[in-house]
C-alpha cells in the first residue's frame, strides 16, 4: 500500500509539473522522453552556439514589433478617436493571452507530430498572423475609409473615426494573441535544441539577446520621422504624415518578421516526433493545465504567498509608464494633442517620436543592469535589491508628476491653452528618467523570478508550480490595471498625471513590503533570464 501510494504521488507529481510549465512556458522541457540530448526529437548532434544564434533569430523579429507596438500604437489609437480614458480597455487582450494561449499552445506544441517538427509549425502559424494583424493596424486608416469613415482629408479632420478604430482594434487583439503563439514554442524550441552541450540557461540567454536587440531596432524604427519621405506612396487622403510613418515602420516589421521566421524555420532542423513518445501525462487535456495549477496553490510555502503579493503590487506600480509613456511625452512635454488641429498633432506626433528615442535609453539602461544584479544581489540581498527599485520607481513617478504639472502650468485651461513644443529642459529631464528607469525595470524582469525560485529550492513545492503562479501574480494586476485605468483617468481629468502619482504611491507602498515581507535571499537564479519580453 505505500509503494501504492508513493507511486500515486508521482503520477500526480508528473501531472502537475506538465501544468505549470505549460501554462508559462509553452511546454519546453515536457512531452517528450529522452535522456536530455533530444533524442526523443531524433537529433543525431547537438548544435553549433552559431547556429543556436541563428534558430533563435525570430525572436528578435518579434520583439522589433512588440517595440513599435509599445511605442506608438496607444498614441496612435486617439488620433482614431479611442479617448484617452477607454486606451487601457485595448490592452486587455495582453494577460488574458499571456494565460490562455500559451498554455493551449504549449500543450499542442508538445503532442506536434508533423514532419516539421514540434514548434516550428506554431511558429510558422504565429508569424503569418502577426504580418496580417500589422497589416491591419498600419492599413486602418485606409479600411475605415472604405468601410464608411470621413470622406475629408486627413490633414484637415479632427473628429473620430470608428470604422479605423474598430479595424485597429481587430489588428491589436489577433497581434497580441499571435505574439503568444509564437514566443511559448520558440522558448520551448530553444530548450530544445540547446539541451545537452549547452544548457537550457545558454539558450535561454540568446533568445534574451535577441529580444534587446529587437527592442533597441523597434524603438529607432518608431522613432524615425521619415518614412513617409523616404516612400511616399505611404501617405493617402486618410493617412497622412504620422499614420504613414507608422505604416512604414509596421511594414518593415513584416519584413523582417519574414526574414527571421525563414532563418529560424531553415536553421532550426527540428526532427519529427514520433507518435510513441508523445507524453499523455495531462489526462483530461489542455484545460487540465489550468485545473492542475489552481488546485496545487495549497502546495506553496507560506513564503512564496508573500512573493507573490510583492510581485502583485510591484507590477501594478508600473501600469502608468507601460501604458501612457509616450502618450505622456506627446501631451505633457511637447504640448500636443492627438487630434489637436492649428499643428497641435503634427506637435504631439513628435513627442511620441522622442519618447520611443527615450525607451531605446531604456532598453539600454536595462541590459547594461542586468549583468550587474546578480553581484547586488550577493552583496546585498534580493530584498533590498528589490526594494531598491520600487523606491526609484516612486522617485522616477514623482519626477514625471512634477515634471508634467509644471510643463502643463497646473494644468490651468488660461495658462496651458497656448503652449505648443518642449521646454528644452523639461525635456532633458523627461528622456534622463525615461533611461533611468531601465535600472528598476531589469530588476522587475529578473529578481521576482529568481527569488521565487530560491524559495522553491528551500523551502519546496516545485519548480514548475512556482513559474505557473507568479505569472498569475502578473496577470492578474494587468488586468486590473487595464479595468480601471480608463474610470481612473476620467475622475480627474487631467492627462497622465494622476495615474503616475498613483503608480509612484504603489511604488512606494510595494517596497516597503519588500523590505518587509521578503525572505533574506542572496542567490539570483538563471530563471531570471525567462522574465520580461510579452
Amino acid at each position: 500500500m505505500e509503494v501504492d501510494g508513493r507511486g500515486e504521488q508521482q503520477k500526480e507529481a508528473a501531472r502537475l509539473d506538465w501544468a505549470v510549465l505549460s501554462t508559462e512556458n509553452g511546454g519546453a522541457a515536457v512531452g517528450g522522453k529522452g535522456d536530455g540530448n533530444g533524442d526523443a526529437l531524433g537529433r543525431k548532434q547537438p548544435m553549433s552556439i552559431l547556429r543556436l544564434f541563428l534558430a533563435c533569430m525570430v525572436s528578435g523579429g518579434i520583439q522589433y514589433g512588440w517595440a513599435l507596438q509599445l511605442s506608438l500604437l496607444s498614441p496612435y489609437s486617439q488620433t482614431l478617436g479611442i479617448p484617452h480614458s477607454f486606451v487601457s480597455l485595448t490592452w486587455v487582450c495582453g494577460p488574458i493571452a499571456g494565460f490562455v494561449v500559451q498554455p493551449i499552445v504549449g500543450y499542442y506544441s508538445d503532442r506536434c507530430t508533423m514532419k516539421m517538427g514540434r514548434r516550428r509549425p506554431f511558429i510558422l502559424a504565429g508569424c503569418l498572423i502577426i504580418c496580417l494583424s500589422v497589416m491591419l493596424i498600419g492599413f486602418s486608416a485606409d479600411i475605415g475609409r472604405r468601410l464608411g469613415d470621413t470622406k475629408e482629408h486627413c490633414s484637415t479632420f479632427t473628429g473620430s473615426r470608428w470604422a479605423a478604430a474598430a479595424v485597429y482594434i481587430v489588428g491589436f487583439w489577433f497581434l497580441d494573441f499571435a505574439n503568444n503563439t509564437v514566443q511559448g514554442p520558440a522558448r520551448a524550441m530553444m530548450a530544445d535544441l540547446s539541451a545537452g552541450q549547452h544548457g537550457p540557461n545558454v539558450g535561454q540567454a540568446i533568445f534574451s539577446l535577441w529580444m534587446a536587440l529587437g527592442s533597441v531596432l523597434g524603438y529607432l524604427a518608431g522613432a524615425n520621422a521619415k518614412w513617409h519621405q523616404w516612400f511616399p506612396w505611404l501617405k493617402t487622403e486618410a493617412c497622412c504624415d504620422a499614420c504613414a510613418n507608422l505604416k512604414g515602420a509596421f511594414l518593415t516589421a513584416v519584413l523582417l518578421i519574414v526574414i527571421t521566421m525563414t532563418v529560424t524555420m531553415y536553421i532550426a532542423d527540428e526532427e519529427t516526433l514520433d507518435k510513441a513518445a508523445v507524453d499523455d501525462n495531462s489526462g483530461g487535456g489542455c484545460c487540465s493545465a489550468f485545473a492542475d495549477l489552481f488546485k496545487s496553490l495549497k502546495n506553496l510555502p507560506p513564503s512564496m504567498f508573500k512573493v507573490l503579493i510583492v510581485t502583485a503590487v510591484t507590477w501594478l506600480s508600473w501600469f502608468p509608464f507601460t501604458q501612457y509613456n509616450t502618450d505622456w511625452m506627446g501631451r505633457e512635454i511637447y504640448h500636443g494633442e492627438p487630434q489637436g488641429a492649428g499643428g497641435k498633432a503634427d506637435v504631439f506626433n513628435a513627442g511620441v517620436r522622442e519618447g520611443a528615442v527615450g525607451l531605446l535609453f531604456c532598453s539600454i539602461a536595462l541590459g547594461a543592469t542586468s549583468f550587474l544584479i546578480p553581484k547586488l544581489c550577493r552583496k546585498l540581498t534580493s530584498r533590498v535589491v528589490w526594494a531598491i527599485s520600487n523606491l526609484l520607481v516612486f522617485a522616477f513617478m514623482t519626477v514625471m508628476v512634477v515634471v508634467g504639472m509644471v510643463s502643463m502650468k497646473g494644468y490651468r485651461p488660461s495658462l496651458a491653452a497656448g503652449l505648443t513644443g518642449p521646454d528644452p529642459t523639461l525635456k532633458g529631464i523627461a528622456l534622463a528618467v525615461f533611461a533611468l528607469i531601465g535600472i528598476p525595470q531589469a530588476v522587475l524582469f529578473s529578481v521576482p523570478w529568481a527569488v521565487a525560485s530560491e524559495v522553491a529550492t528551500e523551502e519546496g513545492g516545485g519548480q514548475g508550480l512556482t513559474i505557473g503562479v507568479l505569472n498569475i501574480a502578473i496577470v492578474v494586476p494587468q488586468l486590473v490595471i487595464a479595468v480601471t485605468a480608463g474610470p481612473i483617468d476620467g475622475a480627474f481629468n487631467k492627462g497622465n498625471t494622476p495615474a503616475f502619482g498613483i503608480g509612484g504611491v504603489v511604488a512606494l507602498i510595494s517596497a516597503v513590503m519588500a523590505l518587509v515581507l521578503l525572505p533574506k535571499t542572496r542567490g539570483i537564479s538563471n530563471v531570471g533570464f525567462l522574465a520580461g519580453g510579452h
